[in-house]
């Protein structure tokens, strides 16, 4: 089975964009491409929402929804409360959607969400405090396990909303039901693997918008008489669990006291890296991995206002708080939930810690993928972060390791390929230039320079070639207007002119389309002379020609004429124009070079 999240190869475009945004790098990049650690991934979904091309792919697990109302079981549909912002102005015809999709009954996912705050509160009733990290986010829970598993042991010691609200409903319909959480966490998924039944499969919403789409359910046409039944009832406060500090505003621990220092809370995955990097202090910590909290999930619309999320939520909750009938808890059950923690999972006993394996690189290791990447010194570590590491020195981590690549370093490919154009340029035996949309020279060589001007050899080395990069054409070629016209060709040109006493021609080739253009200057004068050979030759054959045509014109009538024809026309095609003049005036060739770009 595909884990939740994968990597679509043929269309990734090694942008490294994944590698960049991942915030634990689990990330392996081999031939280009890269892959997902499974064994190091937080499942959070960074990667998903980074990814330009739609290349992080999450997993679909409708057609196992769809197995499951084949099985003629009870199928509830296990709401998050973020369906208020994600459908909001159609939150009661999204309910309506999942009825026409299958769904036995829907439930919202708050109502655990109710219970988990009733055993918090008992347990600090009777310990005087909760100091716990909450384990409302499985993407942290999974953080901790494999990167903090020093905090294991301050985990909550109560399952997650999801994983209450699933025993919840078991305990209310029986054991037979399936339950199907439907919300904007990639994470959940982990959840319903870890813990089968609690629930027994996580949807995102993406995936039922998909779904929906295909069975042409409208929410602005689906038919509104159908009516909504929320079991066991509507979810009340709780439903403010998807925004950051939620969790802590549900509880009558710290709800009346928002400046408590007993309880803290912080979203977004850097902040809670760094903060699992401070000082542990006596406190319930609520820690949400997406910023803002699950209304930004991973599989959310990304187009949308957080701010207007976060008020659409806040709003339901408001109306909700009003209701009579909305669903204010379960002591027995909270109790049970307390004196059980995990256990009420059938038997689960709780997250436990997983580091995720760190190879251990010798410095001797680090100092040689170093010299691979071009750093010699600390002067060529620029840390960049262009490859997706912080750092170059973390970036020969991971080269080391295996989960990198030398090509991923954006630095050393450009080097290496100026590297390549400066040994490409030096040894041609033509004068050539490459220059940019503005005329400006990008590379040169020896032999161009000196095609147009004088300079002492020992100035024209490497490090002085590279001193005429940025100088207008102009300055060497009095015919930048031809530079300028080839840029807008589909097919480049080629030229020949006079200068110095040489013949040259010129063939224009686009490097990059309408950004870089190149030219090759070639000395033709040897070939030339050839030429003016076959000229004078041609001449004294036409001249004696005609001085036969005179005494023997009865006998060869047109055949005289045709002859002149043929031998003229041997002239001008061989004829070098202005072949004594010092003037730049271009010829244009009979045929232009194809164009050699990669850029069409």
């Amino acid at each position: 089975m595909k884990r939740p999240i994968y990597t679509q190869l043929n269309n990734c475009r090694d942008c490294y964009r994944c590698v960049r945004r991942c915030p634990v790098k689990a990330i392996q990049v081999h031939d280009g491409h890269p892959l997902i650690i499974e064994e190091l991934c937080t499942h959070c979904g960074t990667c998903v929402k980074a990814c330009p091309n739609g290349v992080k792919t999450i997993r679909n697990d409708v057609d196992n929804v769809k197995m499951a109302f084949l099985s003629h079981r009870r199928v509830i549909a296990s709401v998050a409360p973020s369906y208020v912002s994600e459908f909001a102005g159609y939150e009661d015809n999204f309910l309506r959607a999942l009825y026409r999709l299958g769904f036995s009954d829907i439930s919202e996912t708050a109502i655990g969400a109710t219970l988990v705050s009733q055993a918090l509160d008992m347990y600090a009733k009777v310990n005087g405090s909760a100091p716990f990290v909450s384990t409302a986010c499985p993407s942290v829970v999974e953080l901790i396990t494999k990167y903090r598993p020093e905090y294991v042991k301050d985990l909550a010691p109560f399952p997650s909303p999801l994983q209450t609200h699933s025993a919840y409903l078991r305990h209310l319909y029986g054991k037979d039901i399936v339950v199907v959480f439907i919300g904007p966490c990639i994470a959940k998924k982990i959840e319903a693997e870890n813990t089968p039944g609690y629930p027994d499969i996580a949807l995102t919403f993406a995936e039922v918008k998909s779904w929906m789409a295909e069975e042409n359910i409208d929410l602005d046409t689906i038919d509104t008489g159908i009516e909504i039944n929320l079991i066991p009832a509507p979810a009340g406060k709780a439903a403010i669990y998807p925004i950051e500090n939620g969790q802590i505003q549900t509880s009558k621990l710290w709800d009346d006291n928002f400046l408590s220092l007993k309880a803290v809370a912080t979203s977004g995955e850097e902040q809670i890296k760094r903060s699992l990097n401070g000082p542990k202090d006596n406190q319930f910590i609520e820690f949400l991995n997406c910023s803002g909290g699950c209304i930004n999930g991973p599989a959310t619309d990304q187009t949308a206002s957080p701010l207007q999320r976060q008020k659409s939520v806040m709003s339901f909750t408001m109306r909700r708080i009003s209701d009579n009938d909305t669903f204010e808890g379960d002591i027995p059950f909270a109790q049970k939930l307390y004196e059980e923690g995990y256990r009420i999972l059938n038997g689960y006993e709780g997250p436990k810690a997983q580091p995720a394996p760190q190879p251990e690189i010798s410095e001797e290791e680090i100092q040689k993928t170093m010299i691979k990447l071009g750093k010699h010194s600390k002067d060529d570590e620029l840390n960049c972060g262009g490859c997706g590491y912080p750092s170059c020195r973390e970036m020969a981590k991971a080269i080391a390791a295996g989960k990198a690549e030398v090509d991923m370093c954006i630095t050393k490919m450009r080097r290496d390929a100026e590297s390549k154009v400066d040994i490409l340029l030096s040894t041609i035996p033509h004068g050539a230039v490459i220059v940019d949309s503005e005329l400006r020279i990008n590379d040169v060589n020896k032999r161009f320079i000196d095609i147009f001007e004088d300079y002492p050899a020992e100035f024209l080395d490497a490090d002085g070639l590279k001193s005429f990069r940025g100088t207008p054409i102009d300055t060497f070629v009095p015919f930048a207007d031809k530079f300028a016209e080839q840029f807008f060709l589909s097919k480049p040109s080629q030229y020949r002119f006079n200068i110095r006493g040489k013949v040259m021609r010129v063939t224009f080739f686009l490097v990059e389309n309408k950004r870089l253009l190149g030219a090759m200057f070639e000395d033709i004068t040897t070939s030339t002379v050839k030429r003016e050979t076959v000229v004078s030759k041609a001449e004294d054959v036409i001249q004696k020609s005609l001085s036969t045509v005179q005494q023997i014109a009865s006998l060869l009538g047109d055949n005289a004429a045709e002859t002149e024809i043929v031998l003229n026309s041997i002239i001008d095609e061989f004829n070098v124009r202005a072949a004594d003049s010092e003037d730049l005036d271009l010829v244009e060739e009979s045929t232009g070079f194809m164009d050699t770009s990669d850029n069409k």
